[in-house]
């Protein structure tokens, strides 16, 4: 194995979610009267912290209306959506492989909630596959590395023996302001030129690929 440490990004990484979070945010813009919210613009966001998210999608929004775009996105993405939110390819399987290593720790970093990331784990029962994990609400938003340098910190793991793996700029900037190796995956939102730009040690069209390259 390559790193004691893997570090992973959820939506668009992990979870083909991208769809749901797009809908989901369209709609809500709609129930404000924000107009409709391109899916460019949205897909560009995911990976934030929700409300860093907000403020970038609809720039001079107030206050009382950044919660209430809050509040409709939380209850089309729970409830209201029905968007499929499976696994991608390979990734149940690929994380099985890496935790047969009794030496390698898992975690997650996202722009997810905390309580919304536990949903998740409970209903995909996933949660088992990780040692920890950050959400945005917890710690600060992608870019900043806050997450990680608490990550590294509770398992006791430095940075050069770590690796971040997302599929946004954010991710991957993240991880470069603390030198961290960080790998793309190129089949969510952000283009290959986009996440190139951040000079990724690797970067992988699927997730099989992905794990073949973390074994070594």
């Amino acid at each position: 194995m390559r790193y004691r440490l893997m570090i992973f990004d959820w939506d668009g990484t992990l979870m083909d979610s991208v769809g749901r979070i797009v809908a989901s945010m369209q709609a809500a813009g709609r129930d404000i009267g924000w107009g409709e919210l391109p899916d460019d613009r949205v897909r560009d966001i995911i990976g934030l912290g929700l409300p860093e998210a907000i403020a970038k999608l609809c720039p001079g929004i107030d206050a009382e209306r950044a919660e209430a775009l809050k509040q409709r996105y939380a209850h089309y993405f729970v409830e209201g959506d029905t968007t499929p939110m499976p696994f991608y390819p390979g990734v149940s399987e690929g994380v099985a492989r890496l935790r047969a290593d009794d030496r390698a720790r898992l975690a997650v970093a996202t722009g997810k909630s905390r309580r919304g990331l536990d949903r998740v784990f409970r209903e995909s029962g996933s949660g088992a596959w990780f040692h920890a994990s950050r959400t945005a609400d917890e710690t600060r938003s992608k870019p900043h590395p806050q997450m990680l340098e608490e990550l590294l910190d509770e398992l006791g793991v430095a940075a050069e023996e770590a690796v971040m793996v997302g599929d946004t700029e954010y991710d991957m900037e993240m991880a470069r302001a603390l030198g961290m190796d960080r790998i793309a995956v190129t089949y969510g939102v952000h283009e290959p030129e986009r996440l190139a730009a951040s000079r990724p040690t690797f970067t992988a069209g699927n997730f099989p690929e992905l794990i073949d390259w973390l074994h070594g």
